[in-house]
This record gives C-alpha cells, structure tokens and sequence, in this order.
C-alpha cells in the first residue's frame, strides 16, 4: 500500500517540481494539494491559471500530472493532514517558518526552504552521505514533542558539493575548501535580477546570502552526530557563488586541502566507488551512480550533463592536482539544482527515510 502524501505549496515552481517526481511513484501517492488562500477551493487545473489572461503558470518541462488537475486545492494555513503519511513543503522559508512546525507536530516534513536547516536538532539529510544524522530526528521529537518532524533538504548548491567531499573527507581527511559556482538561472525561482536583460550574455557575481549558506551546511552536513546534535567539521569552507546564463544546473570549480597526500588515481577511485553501498539498495529515484566521473577534459558541462541518470547524479571531471594548497586536488562538478537539489532529492530522501522506519 502507497503512502499518502500531501505537496504543500503545491502551485509554485518547487511544488511543480514536487508533483513531477512523485508522479506514478511507485511508494507514494500524492492526496493532498495545498496552496495560499488565494488557490484555496480551487481545482488544481484553475489554480494553475492566472485569473486576468487564464495563461497555464506551469514551469516544469514535463506536463502536469493529469490525474491531479482535478484534485481541489486546500488553504495551507487550515490543513487537516489525517490520514496523511508525509508532507513534501515547497514554500518560502517565511511561510515555511509558520507552517512546517504545524505540520511536524503529527506528520512528516520533507522541506526545501532553509527555515529549520540551522537548528541544532534538525538534520539536514543528504542519502549517501550523512543517513547517520536520521538520530537527530528522534532527538528533535523529544525536544519538541512532536510525533512527526521536520527534515530539510540543503541549498541546491551544497548538494553537489558535499557528495563530492564525503568520499574525500572518509579517505583523506578534508583541511580546507574553496569553491566557486556559476549557477543555473531556475535555482533563483521568478526572482527579479536574473531573468531576462539581467543575465542574457552576463554572469551575476552575487546572490543574496548563498555563500553562507553553503559554507554553514557544508561543515553541518559533513560534521559528527552526538548526544546534542551534530559537531559541524571543522575544515573552513570558502565560497564565491554567481549566477551565470544558464537554464538548469550548478557548476561548481572545487579546490581541496587534503590532510593526507593523495595520488590523483586515488582521488578519481574514491569518486568512482563513492555510495556504491547505497545505491545497492535499489530505492525508486536513486541513480546508478551517486559521482560519474569524466576523463574529456571538455566535461562537465550543464547542458550535457544536468540530466545524467535523471538529474541525480553529480558529475565530476577534470580531476588534477593543486599546487597553491597543500596535499590540494581540483576539479569541477555539475549538480542538477532542481532535481537532486530540490525536489527530486527531497523524494529520494523521503525514500531513505521510509526504509529507516520514520515514515
């Protein structure tokens, strides 16, 4: 039997997403749609037009799943989750805020926005990289008293990074990262600033918060989980993150100061064999491979690559030494944003953490 789930802001670009990588999903069936007042009592096909010229507001490639057009849409504020087995929150981190709390107290919160990605016990799950952190779940529930639970995803652009320092970390030691991004235009949503005149033949050399946000997650999500919450790694992590004319996926060029020297054919075997254990136990939005590594030195690159295994898999090339750090390695990667950096990966983690026994 399914799991019944529910999309909450259900008519915005990550909930889109969200109803894509649940469609025909074979463990979860999406039973509830939530929105803002303003979509509530509305079909979901209505809610989607916009009210003066009845253009379709549908931004995912892919055509909305039929059988939830008709579906009415709820008032996020007033949801009634019985019955329902998980949440997938795709709002605002002001919006998430006020919400997801409501939500934890009886159900499941997978979420995409940052509201909780700092509280200490909150874990922020990557799978394949820090499942151990799940324990933090059950501290969460007896700090809050809540039966359910509130589990975000990391910033799209911490995604790519941290599954290609965990295999670095576990077998060399990590002592300093320096990272700097050329990021697709979708992870900004229908921000004004990059849309249009704005990022049409430019690159945006800063976006609101996000360098912090990757360093803060990246020691987080690679740190030790004890008794009080997580201890975040202790290498520093630099970030420099742009926005470049791109539609979909983030570039990343990584340097590493590794604690213990490392052969390059090391470091491309430590990605080569990176999550194989993972990936073994066949859950449905998992890839083939967690790392894909190219030996053309003309690759990654976002439009070849963002798509590889359905958008999860992080792809890493140009692998070579680096000479202004010590022990140093470089490379690049190309993480999808929006789907094993957003919902996609959100569904996934949901996967995990059904067969962990917390959903």
């Amino acid at each position: 039997m399914k799991k019944r789930v529910a999309v909450v802001g259900a008519t915005g670009i990550a909930g889109q997403q969200c109803l894509v990588a649940l469609d025909r999903h074979p463990w979860f069936e999406t039973v509830l749609l939530a929105a803002s007042e303003r979509s509530a009592g509305k079909t979901y096909e209505q809610a989607l037009r916009d009210a003066k010229t009845g253009a379709r507001r549908w931004w995912c490639n892919e055509e909305p799943p039929a059988a939830l057009m008709q579906l009415p849409v709820e008032n996020a504020a007033e949801l009634n989750l019985s019955g329902i087995d998980a949440v997938f929150s795709a709002v605002e981190s002001d919006a998430a805020r006020e919400l997801e709390p409501r939500f934890a107290k009886t159900t499941a919160v997978l979420s995409t926005a940052s509201a909780f990605r700092y509280e200490e016990d909150v874990p922020i799950l990557v799978p394949g990289v820090n499942l151990a952190h799940v324990g933090q779940i059950d501290l969460q529930r007896r700090r809050r008293g809540w039966q359910g639970f509130i589990a975000p995803l990391p910033n799209c652009t911490t995604m790519g990074l941290v599954i290609t320092l965990k295999p670095l970390l576990d077998r060399f030691g990590i002592e300093r990262v320096i990272m700097t991004s050329m990021q697709g235009i979708s992870g900004a949503g229908r921000s004004p600033g990059v849309v249009a005149l704005d990022i049409v033949d430019n690159i945006i050399p800063y976006i609101p918060n996000e360098e912090e946000k990757v360093a803060k997650e990246t020691t987080k999500i690679l740190g030790l989980l004890g008794q009080g919450g997580v201890v975040p790694a202790s290498f520093p992590v630099s970030a420099t993150c742009t926005r470049a004319a791109v539609l979909d996926g983030h570039t990343e060029a990584v340097v590493v100061g590794t604690t213990a020297a490392c052969a390059l054919a090391d470091v491309v075997a430590a990605f080569q064999e990176f999550g194989e254990e993972f990936v073994r136990q066949g859950l449905p939005s998992a890839p083939r491979r967690l790392i894909t590594v190219h030996d053309d030195p003309f690759r990654p690159q976002p439009r070849l690559d963002r798509d590889a295994d359905g958008g999860m898999t992080t792809s890493v090339g140009r692998v070579r030494e680096d000479h202004a750090l010590p022990n140093g390695v470089k490379y690049l990667l190309v993480s999808h944003n929006t789907k094993m950096g957003a919902a996609k990966g959100a569904v996934l983690t949901a996967e995990c953490l059904v067969t962990a026994g917390y959903i």
